[in-house]
């Protein structure tokens, strides 16, 4: 069963952009701020192997999308901060990295597996979810990405 929860796509009427999350300064953000943006949502762990090949893309996504009105928010799910600090001297990000070391957040979005990816348009609505990440996928992920910030220009 895990398996075949490892490459789910979901949307459902689930997770809103209703949340705080708070970077390693201690500034909140609050996600409904971000609403006439498309996010990406993602929550990882340092000890997690596929987030390690997931951050070069999502850096790369951001470099190439932000200013568009793509925004990548990593959240952070160590119990131990020093471990993520760990992990991005050796994969670092460009992005927004957030903390959810009380996993608050993280049982809102009721998450699978890592990574845990959550996209949502330009309206703050939840378009489709990814567990895990897939290489071979990439592709797939970036024109999901284009399509919405296209389809959601004003």
């Amino acid at each position: 069963m895990a398996t075949l929860l490892l490459g789910m796509n979901v949307a459902w009427a689930g997770p809103k952009l209703d949340v705080e999350v708070k970077d390693g300064d201690g500034n909140v953000y609050s996600l409904s701020e971000l609403k006439g943006q498309v996010v990406y949502l993602d929550f990882w762990a340092s000890w997690c192997g596929p987030c390690r090949k997931s951050f070069p893309w999502m850096d790369q996504m951001h470099s190439k999308y932000a200013d568009q009105g793509l925004k990548v928010i990593a959240v952070n799910l160590d119990f131990d901060t020093a471990l993520a600090t760990q992990f991005l001297q050796q994969t670092p990000a460009n992005f927004t990295i957030a903390y959810d070391v009380d996993h608050k957040v993280a049982n809102e979005f009721s998450i699978l597996g890592m990574p845990s990816s959550y996209l949502f348009n330009r309206e703050g609505e939840l378009v489709n979810t990814h567990v895990g990440f897939f290489s071979e996928n990439l592709l797939e992920y970036e024109a999901e990405l284009v399509r919405l910030l296209n389809e959601s220009k004003k």
